[in-house]
């Protein structure tokens, strides 16, 4: 079964450095041992959580302790339960005003967490808003004088809560940041959350959760914590029983959608994700599609976020089961039925690779990627190759006799 992971289970980035797991982090293998508070516990299991991931095993006891916590994992494998829950734990419902601030890069993916937060959260009687932009900015004003104790957003609108006021960094406890490798090196991301940093107390508790460890959140790491744990999670444990990966050679660019379509004819799909490297190019492929009487839908950053929104729940509810979108649903957005990714252009992050292939085979499910490559597309074949330690094969012609 081929990995979809780098090939040890220390971070590093391109200049050599590398964190590694702290040594003898205590695992916990049932929530019941973990000493949670029982409403929270209450709600973990009407959440539908039976037992913990590999890295909530060992990441929810330290952060819910009040510990400084780095944790390296792809996105499926129960991280977004795991800084949940761990930051849950210590709030006070009696306290309402804001105590923790989770940050993530997309409006989807803080929706997403604030959801999974508040059901997790039920029982507790707590509130977690997100503050996402493209709204008005005066219901988040409403919102947070009324009071809340989680806060979810994006850095711009978070911030500009800040400046007005509105969201005292001071009483905040508890601050996420979701998806660090992509939000540190997004042009624009990295000084709005560095002037966040600046208007938190010197005190406050930080989680960092990060699919990868390029230099720019090794420097958060040294900058803003203090002694974290750190939780690397294992190669072996992150491929969860294996993504298979194969490529299919395509002479021509302009032949992949025949080849697409003739993929959509002889083998069943009960849900499937294509990824394209452009909006144009998203935008070109659904219509052909469309033509061909596909049923598929299509989301990209040009679609506003309600639409946008729309389009992901009308695909998770089984309305298309075709979606065609950018490296935007790459990371986070949690589709639990995708049993095939395809990528229709290979990604030109590196990454994103692991991000797209990580739609299917979400936290336990077998899931299925294939890659279309052109002769162009061989060298970044290999690379990727190199980059996760693994090998993609070319798909099989029997393909739906082994499905």
């Amino acid at each position: 079964m081929a990995d979809t992971q780098p090939r040890n289970d220390s971070a590093a980035d391109g200049a050599g450095k590398s964190i590694e797991s702290t040594p003898d982090i205590e695992t916990f293998t049932k929530f019941d041992d973990m000493g949670l508070n029982e409403l929270l516990l209450r709600g973990v299991y009407a959440y539908g959580f039976e037992k913990p991931s590999a890295i909530q095993q060992k990441a929810i006891v330290p952060l819910a302790k009040g510990r400084d916590v780095i944790a390296q994992a792809q996105s499926g494998t129960g991280k977004t339960g795991c800084f949940a829950v761990g930051t849950l734990e210590q709030i006070d419902p009696k306290i309402k005003s804001c105590q923790a601030l989770i940050l993530t890069p997309t409006r989807e993916l803080a929706s997403q967490v604030q959801k999974v937060v508040q059901d997790i959260g039920y029982h507790l009687n707590l509130q977690c808003y997100a503050c996402i932009g493209g709204t008005d900015w005066r219901k988040d004003v409403e919102i947070l004088r009324k009071g809340v104790h989680v806060v979810v957003g994006i850095p711009g609108r978070v911030f500009d809560m800040m400046r007005r006021r509105e969201l005292d960094g001071h009483k905040i406890n508890h601050f996420i940041l979701d998806e660090a490798d992509e939000m540190l090196s997004k042009h624009g991301f990295q000084d709005i959350v560095y002037d966040i940093f600046q208007e938190l107390r010197p005190d406050v508790q930080v989680g960092l959760f990060s699919a990868t460890m390029p230099p720019e959140v090794l420097e958060l790491t040294e900058k803003f914590m203090k002694n974290p744990v750190r939780v690397i999670v294992k190669a072996e444990e992150l491929t969860l029983e294996g993504i298979r990966q194969y490529y299919i050679a395509v002479d021509r660019e302009e032949w992949k959608l025949d080849v697409l379509c003739d993929l959509y004819n002889d083998i069943s799909i009960t849900s499937s994700v294509i990824f394209c490297n452009t909006r144009r190019k998203v935008d070109w492929l659904t219509e052909e599609m469309q033509k061909r009487d596909f049923t598929v839908s299509a989301t990209h950053s040009a679609i506003q976020p309600e639409g946008r929104k729309a389009i992901i729940q009308e695909f998770r509810n089984g309305g298309s089961r075709v979606l065609i979108t950018t490296d935007l649903l790459a990371r986070g957005i949690d589709v639990q039925h995708v049993s095939i990714v395809i990528n229709y252009d290979l990604p030109k992050n590196l990454e994103n690779y692991l991000h797209r292939i990580g739609r299917s085979g979400r936290f336990g499910r077998k899931g299925l990627a294939i890659n279309f490559v052109t002769e162009e597309d061989v060298p970044v074949l290999r690379e990727i190759e190199r980059f996760y330690d693994t090998h993609i094969e070319e798909m099989p012609a029997n393909l739906p006799d082994i499905l």
